[in-house]
């Protein structure tokens, strides 16, 4: 998968501009008392931007430059221009714990968006908290993050005041799933995989307890290693069940041959899953077996949003090689969602930020919590655990080679 270079574009700023901070660099040769300098600050990424899952993380790493460029064309802050680093984890925890442990050590980054996977997440959450650096995901799912590992027994408690997210969580999103299958396509009897990650089997469970709760039957149950893509035992074992339909806790690069190879068995039924299998990529890989399938995923279609048109215009002609996938709307907001605090403490600090680059950072986080804003996505907005506001889901259903969508709401608790 290549990279995308990226073109920061820097603007003058004569009047008014922000006097040099420690947590940003200048654009100027002036010493830092001089007016008309321009602070550069950085906005990290952290993403899969090879590898398996690359797809998704290109379509993140795109969205965000996109939001960049749109700060500094607009000026959104005045005397501040907005650069991107982007760093790639290939998906995995300790690859993306080294990455945190990298941005915080670069003192012009004052927040972070991403990354895709939850279980990266977890391995970045702390080294961010400790460092007061706020980080925005558009794609972690699992409650965890934000309610803390008792969330289901309602002891739910934040672990770090510097986690935010634009995505909603598998609280609902498993049970939305289940309430579609069961009381709209009056399917009974279910077979649920997972791949023993803090996303797949995470989802798996939500979705388990709430189709049995409904009073569907889970006929059985398995789970898989990720990294395997030879799935026959399972394959045979799903196909011979007296299952309606599988449902699968995993991601595209897993599922994708795993619902292959299910149908190549003789299980005449669809795979289902989260938002990780709502991806081209998994209709590709699926080889021309994946109708019929269907994945939920966070929030509405974007080309229904009419808050979402200017970004696709946008995407579209900044001539991105790939698209910008699930999290491409989430990714936008997540970076907006920074550069708003950002401009809030700027605005407080009468036109500057803080000297003292952990103050700003601090400072950062907390305007964070009250950012609210109309975003691509719908409105952004954040409640007391770092969670969106927005609780709308979607299922799709491949059908002619695409996902279609066939439901949009919001989940409401039986």
């Amino acid at each position: 998968m290549r990279h995308r270079s990226l073109l920061i574009l820097t603007t003058t700023v004569t009047v008014g501009a922000l006097t040099l901070s420690a947590c940003g660099s200048r654009d100027d040769k002036g010493s830092s008392g001089d007016s008309g300098a321009e602070a550069t600050v950085v906005i990290g990424l952290d993403a899969p931007l090879t590898g398996d899952l690359s797809a998704l993380g290109q379509g993140i790493k795109n969205s965000t430059d996109l939001a960049v460029k749109t700060a500094n064309k607009n000026k959104e802050v005045k005397g501040v221009t907005f650069k991107l680093e982007a760093l790639d984890d290939q998906g995995q925890a300790g690859t993306g714990q080294q990455n945190a442990t990298k941005l915080v050590g670069n003192q012009d980054v004052v927040g972070v968006v991403g990354p895709l996977n939850s279980h990266v997440g977890q391995s970045m959450q702390k080294v961010f908290g400790n460092a007061d650096l706020v980080q925005v995901s558009p794609a972690n799912t699992a409650p965890q993050l934000t309610q803390g590992p008792d969330w289901q027994s309602g002891s739910k408690k934040r672990l770090f005041k510097t986690y935010f997210r634009t995505a909603t969580t598998d609280a609902v999103q498993g049970p939305y799933a289940a309430q579609y299958l069961y009381n709209k396509k009056k399917f009974k009897n279910a077979y649920i995989i997972d791949d023993k990650k803090t996303y797949g089997a995470g989802l798996a469970g939500t979705f388990g307890d709430e189709f049995k709760k409904l009073g569907g039957k889970v006929v059985g149950t398995d789970h898989i290693n990720p990294e395997d893509r030879d799935f026959s035992a399972v394959a045979t074992k799903v196909a011979k069940s007296k299952a309606d339909f599988v449902y699968i806790g995993s991601e595209y690069p897993t599922a994708a041959p795993l619902s292959a190879q299910i149908k190549k068995a003789g299980g005449n039924m669809p795979a289902v899953g989260g938002d990780a299998l709502y991806s081209q990529e998994y209709i590709k890989l699926h080889k021309k077996k994946s109708e019929g399938d269907m994945a939920t995923s966070v929030g509405a279609p974007l080309e229904t949003l009419d808050t979402a048109k200017q970004f696709m215009k946008n995407y579209k002609a900044a001539g991105y090689k790939l698209p910008y996938e699930a999290y491409g709307g989430y990714s936008y907001d997540s970076a907006w969602a920074i550069i708003q605090a950002v401009k809030a403490v700027v605005d407080k600090n009468d036109g500057k930020l803080p000297d003292d680059r952990d103050d700003a950072r601090k400072q950062i986080t907390e305007a964070m919590q009250d950012v609210r804003f109309s975003g691509v996505t719908g409105d952004v907005a954040f409640d007391k655990y770092g969670d969106t506001t927005n609780k709308q889901l979607s299922v799709y259903e491949v059908k002619g080679g695409k996902h279609v969508p066939v439901q949009t709401g919001t989940f409401q608790g039986s």
